[in-house]
């Protein structure tokens, strides 16, 4: 990473700034660095707002740039207060120095700090393990914070050429054996699945959670063998959004997991489909992921609600392709263009006005375009 001239901002002069976390680590990687985050040693809430930054910290002290915007958290050191990972008080004094504040972190990958001359501050070894690939915990209140599981295993996904020290997966599976984890709410859950569902090898994430003994804990009905594990791995190697992603990975899983997990409500919408359009495919009992005749295949549009959400279906094709072989989309949009070609206006006037004689002429009328496809006519 190259140095950071901050001497040369005059919002920064005389404060001693570091780059800490992810930056850092990502530059010592050679992979494109994201926001950078900074700590500033040795400063008050008064000096920091006396300079033109904007407090924004809750629970500890952190301030917005008056200029970049980027954050500036003061050094800080944390105590266990309490359970789960809301129970720390936090001390952020002048006193409180840049290793304190590094030792507080979860990982020695994200406990490094870089210098205004761009030399690096390493007191826990981390990048002896971002060499070496290996994600450890920086000291025993690792097993104080849940969260630093779910982080874990989310950066095991996201660094999947990296092992896990076999003593951090001991102080996981300590957390869930003294009941910390069961302190996670479902949105802190959520925002560390959702992250790590967008890496390269999601089923890593998964398969440490399994291995802890925390997958049951923090998602419930989750359903995960190595089927599941395979489809999610396609889907990610197809660069499928999150919603699809989630909805193979939903696929087999129970209806109440949706309740605990709270994700966005359209990737509920795709988990809560994809399960019936796969049934639907393998009606004949699997050996061929197609319904059979034109009846069968409006079946399946209806039950997608396919003609009123052409997108949705669209984007369920997708992910049941990660999931049956010989799902072809283009073959689906097709007939379900031809059924949306139907004109529902023409069948209604035709019809009388008569409700129970309008479903049934649709009906026949979009089966009959099925069938022209399936002729090719």
């Amino acid at each position: 990473m190259p140095p950071v001239a901050v001497w040369q901002d005059p919002v920064l002069a005389g404060l001693d700034v570091y780059i800490v976390g992810g930056a850092v680590r990502d530059a010592l990687l050679g992979r494109p660095a994201g926001d950078r985050d900074w700590v500033v040693v040795g400063a008050t809430p008064e000096i920091m707002v006396a300079r033109g930054f904007t407090p924004v910290g809750g629970d500890f002290p952190v301030f917005l740039h008056p200029r970049t915007h980027e954050e500036y958290a003061l050094a800080r050191t944390e105590r266990k207060s309490g359970r789960g990972y809301h129970g720390f008080v936090f001390h952020a004094g002048r006193d409180v120095t840049l290793a304190d504040d590094l030792r507080r972190r979860d990982l020695t990958v994200n406990a490094i700090a870089q210098a205004p001359d761009g030399a690096l501050i390493d007191p826990l070894g981390g990048a002896q393990d971002v060499r070496a690939r290996i994600l450890r915990h920086v000291g025993p209140a690792f097993v104080e914070d849940p969260v630093r599981l779910l982080r874990l295993a989310r950066f095991a996904a996201r660094f999947h050429d990296f092992s896990i020290a076999p003593e951090t997966l001991d102080l996981c599976r300590a957390l869930v054996r003294d009941g910390e984890v069961d302190a996670l709410v479902p949105e802190r859950v959520w925002q560390e699945f959702a992250k790590g569902l967008m890496t390269d090898r999601p089923d890593r994430m998964l398969d440490v959670l399994a291995d802890c003994g925390a997958l049951d804990r923090v998602a419930p009905g989750l359903a995960w063998d190595a089927d599941i594990a395979a489809g999610l791995v396609r889907s990610a190697a197809r660069s499928l959004p999150l919603a699809q992603r989630y909805a193979v990975l939903c696929r087999a899983s129970t209806p109440g997991l949706q309740d605990h997990l709270r994700a966005p409500s359209a990737c509920r919408d795709l988990a809560r489909l994809l399960p019936g359009m796969l049934g639907r495919m393998t009606a004949g009992g699997g050996a061929v992921p197609e319904p059979d005749g034109p009846a069968a295949w409006l079946a399946l549009l209806e039950s997608c609600d396919a003609m009123r959400r052409p997108d949705r279906f669209e984007a369920l094709l997708a992910a049941a392709e990660c999931v049956l072989d010989d799902v072809d989309p283009a073959v689906w949009m097709q007939r379900l263009a031809a059924v949306r070609a139907v004109d529902a206006g023409a069948v209604a006037r035709a019809a009388g006005g008569d409700p129970a004689r309008i479903r049934a002429d649709l009906r026949a009328a979009r089966t009959q375009a099925l069938e022209a496809t399936a002729s090719g006519a």
